[in-house]
């Protein structure tokens, strides 16, 4: 600082505040000498007069429209101080007090201002521009006020300047907490953040989520008006409209912006909730006008006007709909309104309010108490008689009890108490009689950090210079006639809920929600809201909520999910349901059903069985490869029936992996008996030596069984050990979790289909080679068509087991499992059995010689004509041959044409058969 006073040359600029008014006593309003003089600023008048004259000049002019409510906070301050005085907390010091009328207006406010930053006994009002006021000691010390925020604004940023504390008792706008801005402002009200909490609070509460906002166009209103934006953006609440009023009622505007502001609110049918930021005077103007249009709402009142008993006494007061309001918290003002039965006792020679009030009594005297109010704010102070006197005969002493804000008037007791304990600390240790003892910033500092008792609360100051006590919730209501202030609430700033004094007031409270203030209609559990095109999110229409979601409350933003997994719902659900668990049970019809086939199965097994045993020796029985393989065969097929047990049921980790492995060595080990009852009967009826030897050396049968059904139980068996099927919940059904077996690898599974499908086709081709043995041997032709199923079904079964979903799906597998077991089964032993009974005269030994014998002479015939052709030129055939034994192609060779015919067809007409016929049977039966 010392190097600023070095670079910045200083100055003393005087200001003779006197010249800038017609009369320099009538620009105090209140006063008393002390040692320590405390500074004040009252809106006592509402607006100031602005002469119509040009050009203006800068005098400072009368006011208006004298407040009541604001006289009565002037007397709080100087009943206060009075009260310090007549105490022992400063041990003889004595506070004085200067108190300036604003007139709701910031010019006049920054002319008191002006004088509190005058020089101390200076002999004019004189302010000293300079580098460093640490040592400046002004007029005053400290300053209460101002009534509005927007002074207050305007007032800190001056007395900034020294650092003179201003203690607010009412300016609660939001940015008044910024300490880099307004560093000396302290209140002992809360701001207007928890107010505007509150409001929202309660419109939320209420169920209301589309208003309407007045507010005044100044720094307060739009500071308000921000602050309760961001807080009804947090509870879900739109705003339908904001009108702004002018600030001062000397605007000439004012009527018409009212009139506007009405027109809004009749125009938006659906808003019945409307939150005033307004001064009283506004308000005052504005029920008027809403009554004259039977305008029927419920307003929130903020604390500047929710108290205000002047409002209440306007008639016809009960028509324009409910009140409820925010004021401050108060205390026991008793010690108060015996200070106010004795007012008319008090001299008015130092305090121009009082004597301004008992004039305006006098003026007033015909009228009654509740139009006592209009009367007095209707004149102004260059039309009062000054000269009249204040008769006891016409004072009112309950007038002005029944103005009384408790809140405002506890607000600035509690900002007098405050200084009071500052400048106690501040004393301690120095001589406070003397004025130059501190300089205001030294009582900030002090002020800052102060803490005392009131009514056995704690009270001081936050970081913010915050004086947070709460709210009291207010509703007018109408008693005997007359619209009274009751209190129903308080609101806890630090649990930001509402705590109600009885259930009476509870039940007053919840009637407000009878009264509806939506953009839309609540959208019922099962719906959401979606919004329109409207750029309110309270504006939407409410659909139901998709497949899967649900909503259990009204108006919800969105559908909660159902856990996919484990819960479903429908269209428009208000809740998830459980899915349930399903899979293919024993109950089940087409289990049933499946069950009783493969029974059929196995019943069909037995019958083949005692038939096959009963007609041991028989040649069809021995012809089937023996009564072993038989029973092998027929095993193998019961184990494959048996299979589809292990596909029904509640899947478990044993049934999945017995299972597929049970039915994968089942199936090869049948087709492999089959395989070698196919190469058998091949290798029987070969007229080819060459086909014969590579058969013989072929036909293993134990190795060949053995071999091909090991090579099924090494597959499975890596299956079940390195990808083993296990147990597996399906969600992808919506209402239902299917339980079911999953494979493990579809690789293994899809091997261990692909090998038994290898087998069938290599029996297959076995079995078509021999398709045209005799009748009675003629098994491969059955074979073949069994062979024919087996593929048909796996072939369907492979389409239709991937786009099957649900517990149905082992169904599948079941059925394939057994049209193929079926068509194998039937192929192979259904044909032997019919034979065996219906058609006993060809199941004799001398039957099958005959069979026997006459195939072996005509596919020994064919062969030898065969070979002859095969040895003879093509060019002209010398013999010719019948197609229907066989038939012939011609083919070139090495430019030579050759006849080449089919070795077991063959025959020629003219040429007898060679005497092998006898030989062939014998060998071909001694093979069977």
């Amino acid at each position: 600082m010392a190097l600023v006073g070095l670079l910045i040359p200083c100055f003393v600029i005087s200001f003779d505040v006197t010249h800038s008014c017609q009369n320099a006593d009538n620009f105090v309003g209140a006063s008393s000498p002390g040692d320590i003089v405390i500074g004040g600023l009252f809106a006592v008048h509402g607006k100031m007069l602005h002469p119509e004259e040009h050009p203006m000049r800068p005098v400072i002019q009368n006011c208006a429209g004298f407040e009541i409510q604001v006289f009565l906070q002037t007397l709080a301050m100087i009943h206060a101080i009075e009260m310090i005085n007549n105490s022992t907390l400063l041990s003889g010091i004595i506070l004085g007090y200067e108190i300036y009328d604003t007139c709701a207006e910031v010019t006049k406010a920054m002319g008191a201002a002006l004088r509190f930053l005058a020089k101390f006994n200076a002999s004019k009002d004189t302010v000293e521009y300079k580098c460093n006021y640490s040592d400046y000691i002004p007029r005053i010390k400290a300053v209460i006020g101002s009534s509005y925020s927007e002074i207050a604004m305007a007032v800190s940023r001056l007395l900034n300047l020294q650092l003179i504390p201003l203690v607010s008792h009412a300016s609660s706008a939001e940015i008044l907490s910024d300490k880099i801005r307004f560093p000396s402002f302290l209140r002992t009200v809360p701001s207007d953040f928890y107010q505007t909490r509150a409001m929202a609070r309660l419109i939320h509460r209420s169920g209301w989520n589309w208003i309407g906002l007045i507010a005044t166009d100044d720094d307060y209103g739009r500071s308000a008006l921000e602050s309760f934006g961001i807080q009804a953006m947090a509870n879900n609440v739109c705003i339908a409209f904001k009108e702004m009023l002018p600030a001062y009622l000397s605007d000439g505007t004012i009527n018409a912006k009212v009139n506007q502001a009405l027109e809004k609110i009749v125009q938006e049918t659906r808003v019945n909730v409307i939150v005033v930021f307004l001064r009283q005077f506004h308000v005052t103007k504005l029920f008027r006008k809403a009554i004259e249009r039977n305008i029927h709402k419920i307003w929130i009142a903020s604390d500047n006007w929710s108290a205000a008993v002047k409002i209440t006494t306007i008639p016809k007061i009960k028509h324009l709909g409910t009140v409820v309001g925010f004021a401050y918290k108060s205390e026991n003002l008793s010690t108060f309104h015996d200070f106010l039965k004795t007012l008319h006792l008090q001299p008015t020679e130092n305090n121009m309010f009082l004597k301004e009030y008992s004039v305006l009594l006098s003026t007033c005297a015909h009228v009654e108490d509740q139009d006592l109010n209009k009367c007095i704010s209707n004149y102004s102070q260059e039309n009062l008689n000054y000269q009249a006197g204040i008769h006891s005969q016409i004072w009112r002493d309950d007038f002005l009890r029944a103005n009384i804000e408790p809140g405002f008037i506890q607000s600035t007791m509690l900002a007098v108490h405050a200084i009071a304990y500052a400048v106690r600390e501040q004393c301690k240790d120095r001589d406070c009689k003397n004025p130059v003892a501190f300089a205001p910033w030294e009582l900030l500092e002090e002020l800052k950090k102060v803490t005392f008792n009131d009514n056995e609360k704690e009270v001081h100051f936050d970081a913010k210079g915050d004086l947070n006590m709460g709210y009291d919730v207010l509703l007018w209501k109408e008693i005997s006639g007359h619209m009274v202030i009751t209190e129903i609430a308080e609101y806890d700033l630090q649990k930001d809920d509402f705590i109600f004094k009885d259930e009476e007031k509870e039940m007053e409270f919840l009637n407000l929600k009878k009264v509806k203030s939506t953009c839309s209609t609540k959208c019922r559990p099962g719906e959401m809201k979606k919004v329109s095109a409207s750029p309110h999110t309270c504006c939407y229409e409410c659909v139901n909520c998709p497949e899967d979601h649900y909503t259990n409350q009204t108006d919800m933003d969105y559908c909660f999910l159902c856990n996919n997994k484990t819960h479903w719902s429908p269209v428009n659900s208000t809740t998830c349901y459980k899915k349930t668990v399903e899979y293919l049970s024993w109950n089940d019809w087409f289990a049933i059903l499946l069950i009783i086939l493969s029974g059929l199965g196995v019943v069909l097994i037995f019958a083949i069985s005692t038939i096959f045993t009963r007609n041991l020796d028989t040649p069809v029985v021995k012809a089937s490869g023996g009564l072993t393989v038989c029973y092998v065969i027929l095993l193998c097929h019961f184990f494959i029936f048996a299979s589809t047990v292990f596909f029904i049921g509640e899947p478990r980790e044993f049934k999945c992996k017995t299972r597929q492995a049970f039915f994968g060595i089942s199936f090869a080990l049948c087709i492999s008996c089959i395989l070698m009852k196919s190469l058998k009967i091949l290798l029987a009826f070969s007229f080819d030596p060459k086909l014969q030897n590579f058969l013989k050396c072929l036909y293993k049968p134990v190795p060949i069984v053995v071999t091909c059904t090991g090579i099924q139980v090494v597959i499975c068996t890596f299956w079940v050990i390195f990808r083993s099927p296990f147990v597996e919940q399906n969600f992808f059904i919506r209402r239902v979790i299917i339980l079911e077996c999953n494979e493990g690898s579809i690789v293994a599974f899809g091997v261990m289909l692909g090998y038994i499908a290898a087998l069938a086709f290599i029996c297959f081709i076995f079995a078509f080679k021999g398709r045209k043995l005799p009748e009675n041997y003629n098994e491969a032709k059955f074979i073949t068509f069994g062979m024919l199923i087996y593929f048909i079904a796996w072939i369907t079964f492979i389409p239709v087991y991937t786009t099957t979903f649900g517990k149905y799906r082992p169904a599948v597998k079941i059925t394939v499992i057994l049209i193929s077991n079926y068509g194998i089964l039937c192929c192979t032993f259904l044909p032997k059995c019919y034979i065996i009974l219906y058609k006993q005269e060809t199941n004799t030994k001398s039957a099958f010689l005959k069979i026997i014998y006459n195939y072996s002479s005509k596919s020994a015939g064919c062969l030898t004509v065969s070979q002859i052709s095969l040895e003879s030129n093509c060019t002209a055939p010398q013999y010719p041959i019948t197609n229907s034994c066989c038939k012939s192609e011609k083919t070139s060779v090495n430019g030579s044409c050759h006849f080449e015919v089919s070795k077991h067809s063959l025959i020629r007409e003219n040429v007898p058969p060679k005497n092998t016929a006898g030989t062939i049977s014998r060998k071909r039966l001694s093979s069977i």
